[in-house]
């Protein structure tokens, strides 16, 4: 605190206290941020429930349950009454601090808009959906509250979309948040609902065709409950993917989302899907103890998600093609990984049965289930493994190097190390306590078999991969990559990710990005980005070509503008 006396011109000495602005880098306004947009979220949460509260009993009036629950009327007069007007307040407060760049460029902004913007479209859409849902099903006492709900997380979501996308104010980070987030929810929804209702169709008329009776409500009515889901889902994925151009952005959240949803989830649909419509058929061929109606039972929902889970996997894969690298490679190591883990536990069931059936030839029906069961999985997972990880191939010398690949390897080899040991000293308590007790509960075989199947699948995995990771090094190691050029200083305004992976291959340096400050900083348009969409096509070449035989110990690229190149030596200094 610094004190500076000013004197009057008659001669009074006057007091003045100076307080200093706060330092660069001071925690203060993320502090306060936090504090202010925490708080914000907050009281937005109960005004909206106080409103759809009130909403509730305004759509309900006349009914008992509402008529004597003063405690609900109480609470939601206090959080629309009270917590409304301070969530306004504060909005008001924020709102006209965002003039100044510093506020819409802060992460708490961003983080802010991105998670009210998901929790408002997740609820409005999963409550209006089902008041609808509810009214075709025939309650006539949830829907009020449902559709009350609904209609004010929708009025909270119009609101934070208007925000979103405004003009001046809206954030500069994680703008690309919401987009993701509600095309991947309505995807998920949509495909849920999609699933359910084919699944109710095909299921109707397998029963038909066994003649197995229906009991319970008109299945025609629980197909247009899937259908309202579905088509609200599909409607919001459209309005996010494809109108609010999701589909384009190819930042690193919505790489990630386009992999773990579209991708791994799809994956995991179809491949389930179509493994239990081989069990299935296999158990029809091979093990009829049962009833047909009975085995055949999930075999309509699995021909459902088999059937829209390829769909979805096809469609995403095609939309992942036009990424970088590190998307198609996590594609890739997703989709063998899924494979593996499917074969692997074909592997662990057959030998398990196997096992079972040797050391009691008569044995029971559940043990050739468990055996078909096996056999479905190893069936479906093998194949695919074998084309996404290509086993006899070998890989490229670029993919060598990549780190998702290394960190692919070592993961899957040291988990199945880990489970192996395990494993093995499960066997070796049960090798022992088979030795030490009096009581004979069955012979040894039947003790380990489990074990030893999860023993030798693990193995397998550990030691296969484990083995590609040393060829991996080995290659590596024989042919290390010509250094020519110390550092690589790469210039742009765009995506920089071609022109590192292209700089990196050539010169096998490290690539340092710096941003350039003369271009609009309004995310279109930018010339680097022209430059990345011909990439890797002319522009790679050329800059290959740039790079290629120069010595230095540090080579400034400059990209832009439009689509060219200048490659710069830079003297030591």
């Amino acid at each position: 605190m610094a004190t500076q006396d000013l004197r009057e011109p008659a001669g009074e000495t006057v007091s003045v206290r100076t307080v200093p602005a706060p330092a660069a880098g001071s925690a203060q306004p993320t502090i306060r941020r936090l504090i202010v947009f925490t708080l914000l979220f907050a009281l937005v949460v109960v005004a909206a429930a106080g409103l759809s509260g009130l909403l509730g009993r305004l759509l309900g009036a006349g009914t008992v349950l509402v008529a004597g629950d003063r405690a609900g009327l109480a609470r939601s007069l206090a959080f629309t009454l009270i917590g409304g007007p301070m969530a306004g307040a504060l909005w008001w407060f924020v709102w006209r601090r965002l003039d100044d760049a510093a506020e819409r460029s802060s992460v708490g902004w961003g983080l802010y808009l991105a998670i009210t913007y998901a929790v408002s479209l997740i609820a409005s859409a999963t409550a209006l959906l089902g008041a609808l849902a509810a009214v075709i099903g025939g309650n006539s006492l949830g829907w009020q509250r449902s559709l009350s709900d609904g209609l004010v997380w929708a009025g909270v979501w119009v609101l934070h979309r208007w925000m979103l996308r405004h003009r001046r104010k809206r954030p500069s980070l994680m703008s690309d948040v919401p987009i993701v987030v509600g095309s991947m929810f309505g995807l998920i929804i949509g495909v849920g609902g999609t699933v359910t209702a084919l699944a109710t169709l095909l299921d109707t008329a397998i029963r038909g065709l066994t003649a197995s009776a229906i009991v319970g409500d008109p299945w025609w009515r629980f197909v247009l409950q899937s259908l309202v889901w579905a088509a609200g889902g599909l409607a919001i994925w459209w309005w996010h993917w494809l109108r609010e151009a999701g589909r384009r952005l190819k930042t690193g959240f919505a790489d990630v989302a386009l992999v773990v949803v579209g991708i791994l989830g799809a994956i995991l649909l179809t491949l389930g899907g179509i493994g239990t419509v081989l069990f299935v058929v296999l158990r029809l061929a091979f093990d009829r103890t049962d009833p047909a109606s009975g085995i055949a039972e999930p075999l309509g929902a699995a021909m459902a998600a088999g059937s829209l889970g390829s769909l979805v996997w096809a469609y995403h894969r095609t939309a992942s093609l036009g990424r970088a690298e590190a998307t198609l490679q996590s594609a890739k190591l997703v989709t063998s990984g899924v494979a593996l883990v499917a074969a692997a536990s074909g592997i662990g069931i057959v030998v398990n049965s196997a096992l079972s059936i040797a050391a009691t030839p008569l044995a029971g029906n559940g043990t050739r289930t468990l055996l078909l069961g096996g056999i479905s999985a190893l069936a479906v997972g093998a194949p695919l493994w074998s084309l996404a990880w290509k086993p006899g191939v070998p890989p490229e010398p670029t993919e060598l190097g990549r780190r998702g690949r290394r960190v692919y390897l070592i993961a899957v080899f040291g988990l199945s190390a880990i489970v192996a040991v395990i494993t093995l000293l499960v066997i070796g308590y049960r090798v022992f306590e088979f030795l030490l007790d009096d009581v004979t509960g069955g012979s040894l075989v039947d003790r380990t078999r489990a074990p030893l199947g999860l023993l030798v699948a693990t193995g397998l995995a550990a030691g296969y991969h484990f083995a590609v990771w040393r060829h991996d090094r080995s290659l590596a190691t024989t042919a290390p990559r010509r250094r020519t050029v110390g550092r690589v200083i790469l210039v742009t305004a765009g995506d920089p990710e071609p022109l590192v992976r292209v700089a990196a291959e050539v010169t096998g340096a490290a690539v340092t990005v710096w941003r350039r400050a003369d271009v609009g900083t309004s995310g279109a348009a930018l010339p680097a980005g022209e430059l990345a969409e011909a990439l890797p096509g002319e522009i790679a070449d050329r800059l290959a070509r740039a790079l290629e035989g120069i010595t230095a110990d540090r080579v400034l690229v400059v990209a832009g503008p439009g689509t060219g190149i200048e490659v710069i030596p830079l003297a030591t200094a």
